[in-house]
């Protein structure tokens, strides 16, 4: 496991650099963030990138359903908190909207790293659908399956295991003891292997759920890596983004904006 992912006040900020450094300014070019702004973050995690947004001015709310991270996150940006800036709520996003936690509409959703671990995402597309100004639209970003490290074996604890690319695509069986022999979480890695997200299967849900994609940026080399290895952003160059399932493999980061599609 490398040392950013046992170090979460280190984690913190390196996903705050990523996020006002290279997602913000993406943001922008479609939606401009600033004090009239209303964020809503899906599974906000250590509250790493909350900052970019509070930082424009915006007003921001976040879902988590790991107590023991909105407590962290509470902790570092209570400032927020006090001013009314930032609302954290412990519940995963379909119990707070099913429990009228969320009654607000908001003029980003931001989704980051969290559509690859649900089982059945389809029915957050729908839901996040009602919670969307007129013009209002979703950031959401996500490593394709087949990537590297796309079964985010960089969580291994083992100095090999945390680094060997692309053995989760191995068969299940052969994957889960593998895992088990190096005392690795096997269930927790297995339950990323069972979501399996590619990019296509993501483009076809997102357009079944009613959204148009007004950009998608697929990265070679993630932006978050700079902040990690210190690893320059790469884009994935344009012919091969266009070649369906083969650029799988080498998409590190996919980066979307969708906006609900207009009744033709």
């Amino acid at each position: 496991m490398f040392q950013f992912h046992t170090n979460r006040d280190a984690y913190h900020d390196l996903l705050y650099r990523n996020a006002r450094n290279h997602i913000l300014p993406y943001i922008n070019q479609h939606l401009q963030t600033g004090p009239e702004t209303r964020v809503l973050e899906i599974g906000s995690g250590d509250g790493g990138n909350l900052p970019a947004f509070l930082e424009c001015g915006a007003v921001v709310m976040a879902v988590e359903p790991d107590e023991q991270l909105v407590a962290f996150t509470l902790s570092k940006l209570q400032a927020y908190v006090h001013t009314g800036k930032l609302q954290v709520v412990a519940k995963d996003f379909e119990a707070a909207q099913r429990e009228h936690e969320l009654t607000e509409k908001f003029d980003l959703i931001f989704m980051k790293d969290v559509v690859e671990h649900l089982h059945q995402p389809e029915s957050h597309f729908l839901h996040m659908k009602e919670l969307l100004r007129p013009d209002g639209m979703i950031f959401l970003a996500f490593p394709a399956w087949q990537m590297p490290f796309g079964g985010h074996q960089q969580l291994c604890k083992g100095r090999w295991m945390s680094r060997l690319p692309w053995y989760h695509l191995l068969p299940a069986s052969w994957y889960r003891t593998l895992l088990s022999w190096a005392g690795e979480p096997a269930d927790v890695l297995m339950e990323i292997r069972e979501t399996r997200l590619t990019i296509e299967r993501f483009e076809n849900m997102v357009k079944a759920a009613g959204f148009d994609i007004c950009e998608r940026l697929l990265w070679l080399v993630n932006p978050v890596y700079e902040a990690k290895f210190g690893w320059k952003p790469r884009r994935l160059w344009g012919w091969l983004s266009r070649l369906p399932w083969i650029r799988n493999f080498l998409t590190s980061c996919a980066y979307y904006m969708l906006r609900p599609a207009h009744p033709r």
